[in-house]
Formats: C-alpha cells, sequence, structure tokens
C-alpha cells in the first residue's frame, strides 16, 4: 500500500472513531436523574439541549464530508494537509465536550438530596430578580454550586469556552452560603451583572464617568469608571435585597486586612473597604434610613484605618469623599434602554424600604400563608432585614430558606405562575414557633 493511500485509511478510521465518539454524547434530558422538582426551566432546557445538539450535527456533517473527501480525491493532497484537517475535527469535538461538560456539571447537582431542589429554588428566586417588565427579555437561568467564596456568572449571549453563543445564563453560588440569607446577596449580584448588560449600563454609564474625571478630582472617578461593572452588581443587589445585599456582601469580603486595604490597577472590583462602603451609600438613596449609617460605621470599626501608608491613605479619603456624588450618578441615570426613566424609577421598589420589610414580617409572622405569595426576592430581603435585626436567629432564617426555596421549587412544577397554593404548609412551622 502506497504510503500516502496508507495514510488516508488511517485517517478515515480515525474520523469514523470520532464520530462513534460524539454519537455517545446524549441529550442531557437522556442522561440526567433528578427528582422534577429540582429540574430546570423549560426555557433553559431548550435552549440548552438545542444549542449543543447543533453543535453535534454541524460536527457530524463535517466529520461525514471529511470522510468522503478522503475516499473520492484526497490522493491529491498530501498526508500532512489530510492529517490537519483531521486535527481540525478533534478540536471540534473537544469544544463540543467541553461546552457539554459545562451544562452537564451544572445539571448533576440536581441529583443530591436537597441541594437538587434547592437550586431550583435559586433558579426561581433569580428568575424574579430578572424581571423587568417592557424593557429586555430576559434569557433562561441556571444555578449550580462550587468551592469558594464568592458567586460568578457565564452570561447569556456570550462567548463560550471554544467558541458560540452561551443560550443560559449560568450562575455559579458558594456552596458555604448554603442555606442563608447570605446566598441572596451572591445570587442577586451577578443576575445584576446579566440585567446591567442586558439594558447597556456599562456603556451608557462611562462616558458620564469620564466626563466628571476632566474635573478638579477627576482621578478619582478613573478607579469608578474602572469599576463600574461590579458597582453596577452591587446596585442591582442592593436594590432587590436592600439591607440583605450589603450584609452578604460584608460576608464575601470580610477577609485578613491586607486583603480588605488592597489596591490593584487590575482588579475588576472596588477595593473592599470602599465598596462596602459604596453599598451602604446606594442603600442609603435608594431606600433612606439610619440603618445604612449604623451598617457603615460597623464596617470602618471592623477594619480602622490605622497604619496605612499615606498613598493609600489619601486615595481611600477622595473616593471615601466621592461615595455620595458616585451614588447620586447610579441612582439618577438615565439610560437610553430605560426610555427616559431613572435607575432609581425603575428598579427600587416601595415595598424594599426598610419599614416596609418590618412590617411585612410583622404582618407574616401572624399570617405565614402569605410569605410564599410574595416575589422571592421579596420573601428574601424581608427574612434576611429580620434576622439583621435579630427577629429570628440564624437557625430559623437557614431553615425558613431552605423551606421556601424547596416550595419555589415545587410550585414551578406543580403549579403555573403566578397561580399559587393557597396553604403551602411547607414554610408555616418555623413562623408559628417564633
Amino acid at each position: 500500500m502506497a504510503a500516502p493511500a496508507f495514510a488516508y485509511w488511517v485517517l478515515a478510521r480515525e474520523a469514523r472513531a470520532l464520530l462513534t465518539r460524539l454519537d455517545r454524547i446524549k441529550p442531557l434530558v437522556l442522561l440526567e436523574t433528578m427528582v422534577p422538582a429540582a429540574g430546570i426551566a423549560t426555557d433553559a432546557m431548550q435552549a440548552t439541549e438545542h444549542y449543543l445538539a447543533k453543535g453535534r450535527r454541524m460536527l457530524r456533517a463535517r466529520g461525514h464530508a471529511y470522510i468522503r473527501w478522503l475516499e473520492a480525491g484526497a490522493n491529491r493532497a498530501s498526508p500532512a494537509v489530510a492529517h490537519r484537517r483531521y486535527a481540525l475535527l478533534r478540536l471540534e469535538l473537544n469544544r463540543i465536550l467541553t461546552q457539554f461538560d459545562l451544562f452537564s456539571d451544572a445539571l448533576t447537582q440536581r441529583s443530591e438530596i436537597e441541594t437538587g431542589v434547592w437550586l431550583a429554588g435559586l433558579d426561581a428566586a433569580a428568575r424574579d430578580a430578572l424581571i423587568l417588565a417592557d424593557y429586555y427579555e430576559a434569557p433562561p437561568l441556571l444555578c449550580y454550586l462550587d468551592r469558594g467564596a464568592g458567586a460568578a456568572i457565564r452570561r447569556a449571549r456570550t462567548r463560550l469556552p471554544g467558541g458560540g453563543s452561551n443560550p443560559v445564563a449560568i450562575i455559579r453560588v458558594p456552596r458555604e452560603r448554603m442555606v442563608g440569607a447570605g446566598v441572596a446577596a451572591s445570587l442577586v449580584h451577578e443576575v445584576g451583572h446579566q440585567a446591567s448588560e442586558l439594558l447597556g449600563l456599562p456603556s451608557s454609564l462611562r462616558p458620564v464617568l469620564r466626563v466628571l474625571q476632566s474635573g478638579r478630582a477627576g482621578a478619582v472617578w478613573v478607579w469608578w469608571e474602572r469599576w463600574i461593572s461590579e458597582i453596577l452588581a452591587d446596585f442591582w443587589a442592593v436594590a432587590k435585597l436592600g439591607l440583605v445585599a450589603t450584609l452578604g456582601l460584608m460576608g464575601v469580603v470580610s477577609l485578613p486586612r491586607p486583603f480588605v486595604f488592597r489596591v490593584s490597577m487590575d482588579d475588576p472590583h472596588p477595593i473592599p473597604w470602599i465598596r462596602v462602603r459604596l453599598s451602604c451609600a446606594l442603600g442609603q438613596a435608594l431606600y433612606p434610613h439610619p440603618q445604612w449609617a449604623r451598617l457603615s460605621a460597623l464596617w470602618a470599626s471592623f477594619y480602622p484605618r490605622d497604619g496605612l501608608d499615606p498613598p493609600r491613605l489619601r486615595l481611600l479619603a477622595d473616593l471615601e469623599d466621592s461615595i455620595p456624588a458616585m451614588a447620586g450618578v447610579l441612582v439618577g441615570h438615565r439610560p437610553p434602554s430605560l426610555r427616559g426613566e431613572s435607575l432609581q424609577e425603575v428598579v427600587a421598589k416601595r415595598e424594599r424600604r426598610p419599614e416596609r420589610l418590618d412590617e411585612l414580617f410583622l404582618r407574616w409572622r401572624a399570617y405565614p400563608d402569605l410569605i410564599v405569595r410574595a416575589p422571592p426576592t421579596l420573601a428574601l430581603a424581608v427574612i434576611g432585614q429580620a434576622r439583621a435585626r435579630g427577629r429570628i436567629s440564624p437557625e430559623q432564617e437557614s431553615a425558613t430558606l431552605s423551606n421556601l426555596l424547596t416550595h419555589w421549587a415545587a410550585r414551578s412544577v406543580l403549579v403555573p405562575a403566578p397561580v399559587l397554593p393557597r396553604r403551602p404548609t411547607l414554610v408555616l412551622d418555623e413562623f408559628r414557633r417564633h
């Protein structure tokens, strides 16, 4: 057998073997075992399956075309050229497997006892946090747990590893935050990244911040522009959750002192010490109440600035002085996507005011059935505020949130929203005992 012909024969068999491995990749709906309440939303599953199936179809077609090319005229090409084309096919298979594993890893947790149902409940809370009627079409969402203190999001419609547009927003939630109010802060912060991109907020705010950089205190606004994406996500969390968002942020950035005062031009996150102070200022701008000043002072007492070098002290002082102005820029911003309305007018809700959250807790304690009639983010805000006020213990908070997540997961399967059960016994016991 001539050397080129032998090369084509070997490569054709390798291509056929590649296609057999491709055919072993089954739809996720045929692979994952989970109770119905732990399943992901239909739109998320459909978008994921359609995207993955499209990739498999395209590779299968390319593989068969390559085999036909080898059989029908490849003797005009050198073995090196034929092998290069096979290598590209193999890279494409690995790209498809990488993307398959990305979604499979998230779905596999749905089979874990309790965890799977909690994740479905987090999906429901994330959908509620993303809803902004009439301003954009919200993409499907999918939550999963992972190690580490921080959350993360792979936004929908962004590039996946190896190429292609992500059909579903995938939110990684820290396992150490399950289950307590801190999980709400992490979850809604990541949802805020998706929402701010859908509204075009980073691109509409950056020109505003650049104008401010030309003023007398312009240097400090360079930092705010650098951090604007993370700041917008923090803003979204405070608007949806109130005090819970800032407390959750404090939990994430409560680190050894050098990290809290660390200054890095490469980090998209604000300096932790400043970030919490800004979160308090955003809360005061959106939902005025003395609690924000108390919380800001508490944070400063945890990390006094004594002993910092003079340049760092000056930067922190300049940033701190500009916090009220930065908060004002955010709440008053009117991007084109909001059609003349400000962020505060669209995102801030009266029922998220601290006094209203307190009233709702007292009412729900008297009439526990009402808690599951509320939007998930409102329920999370009320429970977290009650724990911060000392009205429920951390143990009671965890048990109540576990029950709520379970209820939201079951409701997504059993009852089409917005119809709700009249007597959701899942969440009654904690409120009756306390």
